[in-house]
């Protein structure tokens, strides 16, 4: 309950207990000189209200003799009614039923003492704001419809009374039904607007988890391709930096200890190169400077040296331009297929072939080694990481391969042409 609704409360309680404290002391002062108060303040207080009363009321109402004396009962009734009235407003919407019930208790005595003395239509007048604060909504147009009734058919003649009633008929009911319709719509409208604003809020909720989701998922995507590129650049020079090394230690001669280290030593200018480019997302530098074909074969020529395998390099179809993720793609995943070969397969020969066709670019390596039973877990992040490669891309990737008989892998890419190439 909030500060305002307390003051509300109190206010519509000295309403009404005032206007029926009003209504009673002019009811009071205008029957005072009819019944000859001895009081000439009285008299003086009393003043010209006689008459209004009885031009207001009508002739029966002067030659009844003024006021029916049952209505000081009445109007105690009446004070006693309005009293619940704050505690009434705190529960106008969850106890509806005993509010509707109060408040047409409260026109009726409004009503009795109306027909007793005009003087009553001032509290009869609470209908008014009461019908606004303590009614359902529906209900606001009926309450005030009904304290109209009650107020206008007490300042009718009793002559005029029939056709005034039916005039109010006709006028209060379309009035009750009017109300009663956009009632009903502000209702629906309001139950919207709640459902939409918990919409909205539930909305809000569900987009910052997905901010955060999508960050987190960023940061897992950062993490794989940097771990990625790690691998592929950076590990594979340290292993071979590690071989030359070892080399240079086994070698007899100065020449051939030299060659070996001189190698090393632009294994290690390379993986350095390789380590800035990673953390800067770019791509391999030999496909900064040369077409996808080109860095194959530079690819196979070096590996071949190095590694001392032969190797059968073949091209086919039309080489095109492809988006720079495809390219890169295909670069790493034949960088890390061959370093494992190096590695791993002590093969004697391998055969490398990038085929251009209308679709699909196919990248296959194969060789005669070792091989191994790709359904075991293997420790190292070499074929995973290849499969992430391929799949982030659109394509797929398939490795076959048998102890003893050698190893195939098989990348298959959508082909999808370098921005340049589109018309």
């Amino acid at each position: 309950m909030s500060w305002l609704d307390g003051r509300e409360r109190g206010v519509f309680l000295c309403l009404a207990s005032g206007l029926l404290g009003i209504s009673s002391t002019a009811a009071a002062l205008a029957d005072a000189p009819a019944a000859g108060a001895p009081w000439p303040l009285l008299r003086w207080l009393a003043g010209p209200l006689p008459a209004w009363l009885a031009g207001a009321a009508g002739p029966g109402w002067a030659a009844g003799g003024g006021l029916a004396p049952w209505w000081p009962a009445v109007a105690l009734a009446a004070a006693v009614w309005v009293a619940p009235i704050g505690w009434l407003h705190r529960r106008r919407d969850t106890r509806r039923a005993l509010v509707v019930g109060h408040f047409l208790v409260l026109i009726a005595l409004a009503a009795a003492l109306t027909a007793a003395s005009p003087a009553f239509i001032v509290f009869a007048s609470i209908g008014y704001p009461l019908a606004s604060a303590l009614l359902p909504a529906r209900l606001t147009m009926a309450g005030v419809t009904l304290t109209a009734i009650v107020i206008v058919t007490a300042q009718a003649g009793p002559g005029a009374r029939g056709t005034l009633l039916t005039v109010i008929a006709g006028v209060a009911l379309p009035l009750v039904l009017a109300g009663w319709y956009v009632s009903g719509e502000h209702d629906r409208r309001r139950r919207l607007v709640e459902r939409l604003r918990a919409a909205m809020a539930e909305n809000a909720s569900l987009n910052a988890r997905l901010l955060d989701q999508a960050r987190r998922a960023g940061v897992l995507d950062e993490r794989h391709r940097v771990a990625g590129e790690i691998h592929d650049t950076v590990a594979q020079d340290l292993v071979a930096l590690i071989g030359q090394l070892h080399a240079a230690d086994r070698a007899s001669r100065p020449e051939a200890r030299r060659g070996h280290l001189d190698q090393a030593a632009e294994l290690a200018r390379r993986s350095l190169s390789e380590a800035r480019r990673s953390v800067r997302a770019l791509r391999p530098e030999p496909l900064e400077t040369s077409k996808l074909p080109e860095a194959i074969t530079d690819l196979a020529e070096s590996w071949s040296r190095s590694a001392g395998v032969d190797l059968i390099l073949e091209i086919t179809g039309t080489p095109v331009a492809l988006a720079a993720p495809i390219e890169d793609t295909l670069f790493r995943v034949a960088q890390e297929a061959l370093a494992n070969v190096a590695k791993h397969a002590r093969a004697s020969r391998t055969g490398l072939t990038l085929s251009y066709t209308d679709e699909t670019i196919l990248l296959d390596i194969r060789d005669d080694g070792a091989g191994f039973t790709p359904q075991e877990p293997a420790d190292g992040f070499g074929i995973d990481g290849m499969r992430q490669r391929v799949r982030a891309v659109g394509g797929t990737l398939h490795v076959e391969s048998t102890p003893g008989q050698g190893t195939a892998v098989a990348a298959a890419i959508p082909t999808i042409p370098a921005a340049d190439d589109h018309p």
